[in-house]
């Protein structure tokens, strides 16, 4: 056997290695990716004007009351915090006079900010602890029926569900992961490319040479 097919057996092993640990790594991202998860709020608080945050590992949250469009909303509508977290919910001014108050059996935080107001700048402010774990479902009373509803999710023994789907048999996948994909996609081109030529002419070259 000559050194140059050791060579280019050498050579291959090196290329079949680093594709597979590519795509190992493309598959590690596309795992970690359909793994993220969520806290399982009730229906009612879901569809609705606003957005989700997981503000866990802050001191403190800002919820805007009377958000969206016609200000009938709470914003970040989902909030995942630990416990111990300062949370302030504060008015805009807009959508008429609200209130903060959890839902009759909605959970196990007793959020209740009083009687509606509509002042801009009034706030509500309320420390979570212990006795909140879980999900808490919360509304406005005068707009409950137009959808002005919410979650509040403390500490981490909640229920949760995976996220990212969104309900189909598609994987969710970040754009970290995307470009980790695409780049993996060019290294193995261009190393099955090189294998290709180094097989194909190394041992015509290697024939010249002995000739």
């Amino acid at each position: 056997m000559s050194s140059d097919d050791v060579s280019r057996r050498a050579f291959m092993r090196t290329a079949g290695g680093a594709a597979a640990a590519a795509g190992a790594a493309t598959a590690t991202a596309g795992t970690a990716a359909a793994q993220e998860v969520e806290p399982d709020w009730p229906s009612a608080t879901e569809g609705n004007v606003g957005s989700y945050t997981d503000a866990r590992g802050q001191d403190s949250v800002t919820i805007s009351v009377g958000a969206g469009d016609q200000g009938l909303a709470f914003d970040p509508t989902l909030v995942w915090v630990d416990e111990g977290t300062t949370i302030t919910w504060e008015w805009t001014g807009a959508g008429g006079s609200h209130n903060v108050q959890t839902v009759e059996g909605g959970g196990p935080a007793s959020l209740d900010s009083g009687d509606p107001v509509g002042e801009e700048g009034a706030t509500y402010e309320y420390e979570t602890s212990s006795e909140d774990a879980g999900i808490t479902h919360y509304h406005c009373v005068p707009h409950t029926a137009v959808g002005m509803h919410a979650g509040l999710a403390v500490g981490e023994d909640i229920p949760t569900v995976e996220v990212g789907g969104g309900g189909s048999n598609a994987v969710f996948v970040p754009d970290a992961a995307r470009a980790l994909g695409i780049a993996t996609f060019i290294a193995m081109v261009s190393t099955l490319g090189l294998a290709f030529v180094f097989m194909k002419y190394g041992g015509t070259i290697t024939g010249q040479d002995q000739a």
